[in-house]
């Protein structure tokens, strides 16, 4: 059983993040930075919620632009987000669209992942798909063919389970969508933000 569980959580499809990395990692260090300048001159006056903020910002600049993940195993497409990290089981999808971001819909609710998406412009002129229409072409963008990839992967799961999209047999499905709470980003956040308070009183 427990060989069969991992075969089920393997990694079938990892999509890379199309922006925000460069931002992310400049804003942690920048943040670093500063939370280091203010613990090494703490002493000659330097403020002390100063550098608990720069703390309280690169966690928050990490878990908000750095730890979000996008992957696809046997069964779910995986969003790993700031506060939670959410399995939708493939053939359960409905609807799926890259716009700004990734909308998934699932068990009659909405999901969205930051990791693929199009610019503002590139969004409005895309025309949502349908399915797996137009297919693969030259010189097609990494969000167009992460979207042509994941309406691949959940075609085929939809037609392994026997279902089409919006009917009964696809929303009677069990265990559509199941949520996980990210305890360490949440932890890091609430811990930085107790810091920050108390530095107000030093």
């Amino acid at each position: 059983m427990a060989r069969l569980q991992h075969d089920a959580d393997a990694v079938v499809e990892r999509f890379q993040p199309t922006s925000g990395r460069f931002t992310g990692w400049l804003a942690v260090a920048l943040c670093a930075a500063v939370a280091g300048l203010g613990v090494a001159y703490l002493d000659d006056g330097f403020p002390a919620w100063v550098a608990a903020a720069g703390l309280l910002v690169g966690v928050l600049a990490w878990a908000a632009m750095l730890r979000p993940a996008l992957w696809v195993t046997e069964e779910h497409l995986v969003m790993r987000n700031l506060a939670e990290t959410v399995h939708i089981r493939l053939a359960a999808i409905e609807e799926m669209a890259v716009r700004q971001v990734l909308a998934v819909r699932a068990d009659d609710r909405r999901f969205v992942s930051t990791v693929v998406g199009r610019t503002w412009r590139k969004a409005m002129l895309t025309r949502p798909a349908a399915g797996d229409a137009g297919g693969l072409r030259d010189g097609m963008s990494y969000a167009d063919w992460a979207e042509h990839r994941l309406h691949e992967l959940v075609d085929g799961a939809r037609r392994g389970a026997g279902v089409r999209p919006g009917s009964k047999e696809q929303l009677a499905l069990p265990d559509a969508v199941r949520r996980e709470p990210a305890v360490v980003p949440l932890a890091l956040i609430a811990g930085a933000g107790l810091v920050l308070a108390v530095s107000f009183f030093v």
